[in-house]
């Protein structure tokens, strides 16, 4: 799998997860623990595809350009 396809993987996961959460927060009584559970895998999900995107600009730079 290619860095492109692991970061569509990725994001195709974040947004189940957001659908996840938006249909807990509109049930009658959301779960909170639930609630918590999934915001957490949610931004673990966008902070790894953040770190691959950041990951793939470094290796795409010239040699001693790595981009900060």
């Amino acid at each position: 799998m290619s860095l492109h396809e692991h970061v569509d993987s990725l994001r195709a996961k974040h947004a189940r997860l957001e659908e996840q959460i938006d249909e807990e927060q509109h049930r009658p009584l959301p779960d909170s623990t639930v609630l918590v559970k999934l915001k957490r895998e949610k931004l673990r999900l966008k902070e790894a595809i953040e770190r691959l995107q950041h990951d793939g600009e470094d290796q795409s730079a010239p040699p001693g350009m790595a981009m900060n």
